[in-house]
């Protein structure tokens, strides 16, 4: 294989974004040799981590030596990893703050009044609702419809934030007469030798991404199964194990990110194919 750095431009400025360093790891990833994968692979999944780890601990993460993902990191553009963590860290710092200080900010903010808190939970669905019927994409979701109206069983899989959508989607589907599983993950069972020919996979992951639902997903297409991604965005890590990506976007109100849009197109999607099985 050839040197994946002569396909990039030695003038090329490294990102400036975490957009732009998800959309330039999207660029380079189908030309990287097997070692400077698993190093994209496991960035992709772990960027929260890259603020707060050294090159030793991600180059374990990613199973590989650390020298690998110095290589990873010029690759992208950066002079090195401590360039590439400074992004990071300006991204995310002062970072997502944890459920106590939310919940300070929220109080400081509109006097932690329930009716006030209420309209605002109310506008950010809103404005979520309005994003996803702008930003849909009929095609992919057509395609996702076919995939699981096709299927034998739809294996489905959403862990943490994306827990209730995928046991929604699994309600719906059995109300909706379509043999459905959940993978919740109790009991740190995955339920992977359970995908047969045949099947098809829902998982659905937003950032920070599930490494469990990524795995399955992994695991599904490894299998030559269909798997529907439901994520944030297309440069999302779920969507290069996916033959079809549903990306829903939700407007967040002091930090507390609701699932207005991800419901509506659960469930849109569980009754269209409810509806495709007849």
């Amino acid at each position: 294989m050839s040197d994946p750095l002569s396909a990039i431009d030695p003038a090329m400025p490294a990102p400036t974004s975490v957009d732009e360093f998800r959309d330039r790891l999207s660029q380079v990833l189908d030309s990287l040799p097997r070692r400077l994968r698993q190093c994209a692979d496991y960035i992709a999944s772990n960027t929260d981590r890259i603020a707060v780890s050294t090159v030793a601990e991600l180059a374990a993460g990613a199973d590989v030596p650390p020298s690998a993902l110095m290589r990873f990191c010029q690759i992208l553009g950066f002079s090195g990893f401590s360039e590439m963590q400074k992004l990071f860290r300006e991204a995310y710092s002062p970072g997502w703050p944890d459920y106590a200080t939310r919940l300070k900010n929220l109080k400081e903010g509109s006097g932690g009044q329930p009716a006030a808190l209420l309209a605002e939970f109310v506008e950010a669905g809103r404005l979520s609702l309005e994003s996803l019927a702008k930003s849909l994409d009929e095609a992919a979701l057509a395609q996702a419809v076919a995939t699981l109206a096709a299927a034998d069983t739809v294996h489905v899989m959403g862990l943490r934030r994306a827990f209730p959508v995928a046991a929604y989607l699994a309600y719906v589907f059995d109300k909706m007469s379509v043999p459905a599983m959940l993978h919740d993950g109790v009991g740190k069972l995955d339920h992977r030798f359970a995908l047969r020919p045949g099947d098809a996979v829902v998982a659905i992951t937003f950032a920070p991404y599930s490494e469990e639902t990524l795995s399955l997903a992994s695991e599904a297409r490894s299998r030559g199964l269909s798997v529907v991604a439901l994520t944030d965005r297309l440069t999302s890590p779920l969507a290069r194990h996916a033959t079809a990506v549903l990306t829903v976007t939700e407007v967040d109100f002091g930090a507390f990110r609701s699932l207005s849009a991800t419901i509506a197109m659960a469930i849109a999607l569980a009754v269209a194919v409810g509806s495709a099985r007849g």
